[in-house]
C-alpha cells in the first residue's frame, strides 16, 4: 500500500472540486508560487493525498494518481531501479528533510521512492 498519493492534472481546480463532492474531502491549498496545489485531507483531518497542476515543479510529470512508497534509500532505490529496466522522472527533490523521485516501473506505470529524512531535520 502507498504512503501517499498524487495526481498531476491540467483541470486541478475542477479535480479538487469533484473529490471534495464525492469523497468529502476538505482542500488545504499550498502556495507554489503564483497559484496553489492542494494537500486533500479526509474529514478528520488526515492528509490523504495531493492534486497539484501540471505546471512549474509538476510539469514533467506524468498524468493520473502517482503513488509514494518509503524506502529506506532513494539513492539506492534508483541505482536498483536504473538496473532492472526502470526509468527516473526528473530529479531528486526535497522535502524538508525528505527526499523523492517519480519513477517509471518497466510497465510503465509511474510512482514515486520516498525517503523520509532524519527527525532532527539532519541528514
Amino acid at each position: 500500500m502507498a504512503d501517499w498519493c498524487d495526481i498531476t492534472t491540467d483541470c486541478a481546480e475542477e479535480l479538487v472540486h469533484f473529490y471534495e463532492a464525492v469523497m468529502g474531502w476538505q482542500k488545504q491549498a499550498i502556495d507554489m508560487g503564483g497559484y496553489s496545489d492542494y494537500v486533500m485531507m479526509k474529514p478528520d483531518g488526515t492528509p490523504i493525498g495531493g492534486i497539484c497542476h501540471k505546471r512549474g515543479v509538476n510539469s514533467e510529470l506524468p498524468g493520473g494518481w502517482i503513488n509514494y512508497f518509503t524506502v529506506d534509500s532513494v539513492e539506492k532505490s534508483l541505482a536498483a531501479l536504473k538496473e532492472t529496466g526502470g526509468t527516473q522522472v526528473g530529479d531528486v527533490k526535497h522535502h524538508g528533510s525528505d527526499l523523492f523521485c517519480v519513477a517509471l516501473d518497466p510497465s510503465g506505470a509511474p510512482f514515486a521512492l520516498y525517503e523520509k529524512g532524519s527527525e532532527n531535520g539532519d541528514e
